[in-house]
């Protein structure tokens, strides 16, 4: 994916300042808030940032989870690749760093008029969306196992009293 932004981001047709920005970012840094309207993707050039979502366990208890970890040649933000979208996640930077951010309603028009790119950058995007699918599929069979190990260690725990 990174040669094929390179080439986008290079192609004189597709402007900085307007399709495109690179923007460096600071350890500890919020790069998108969960909730927000959005219209950019972002593409990692370089630095390390955490994925993270707001879980409400119940009333007056949140946690904070962090989902995935990205790094350099990683995408993320691409809900807004064709309109505007709220975004689902939070990004927090956990090192320096540098992206690319890329207007998504820019880069759908530019990947039209572009077509071999255009299907060069979906199939790149559909595997990313298949790999996070996938690692999702086993985070929650991994979770579901946890819970269903816990709940019977739990009722193994219960004390039963009987009628002497």
């Amino acid at each position: 994916m990174e040669n094929l932004i390179n080439q986008i981001i290079d192609d004189p047709t597709f402007i900085k300042g307007i399709a495109w920005n690179r923007w460096s970012f600071y350890a500890n840094e919020t790069i998108i808030k969960e909730g927000d309207v959005g219209k950019s993707l972002f593409f990692v050039e370089s630095g390390q940032l955490r994925v993270s979502v707001h879980v409400e366990l119940e009333e007056r208890r949140n946690l904070k989870t962090g989902l995935s970890d990205l790094g350099k040649g990683d995408l993320f933000g691409d809900t807004c690749l064709h309109k505007s979208s709220i975004r689902t996640a939070s990004v927090i930077a956990i090192t320096d760093g540098c992206l690319l951010e890329i207007n998504g309603e820019k880069l759908d028009r530019y990947l039209d008029e572009h077509p071999t790119k255009g299907y060069i950058f979906y199939k790149k995007l559909f595997e990313i969306l298949f790999n996070r699918l996938s690692n999702g599929n086993r985070r929650i069979e991994y979770l579901l196992a946890w819970g269903l190990k816990a709940r019977l260690a739990a009722e193994k725990s219960i004390p039963i009293f009987r009628k002497v």
